[in-house]
């Protein structure tokens, strides 16, 4: 079984608490939370 790769963030998105935008080889071997939610 081949493994699954997760896809890169698209360009453009606004990001909290990060002078700037992440990549997913800036998060390699660290615990990551991802927290989504909207506005109702």
């Amino acid at each position: 079984m081949n493994p699954v790769h997760a896809p890169e963030f698209p360009e453009g998105l606004e990001w909290i608490n990060s002078y700037k935008p992440l990549k997913l080889a800036d998060l390699r071997g660290k615990i990551v939370l991802l927290d989504f939610w909207t506005y109702g």
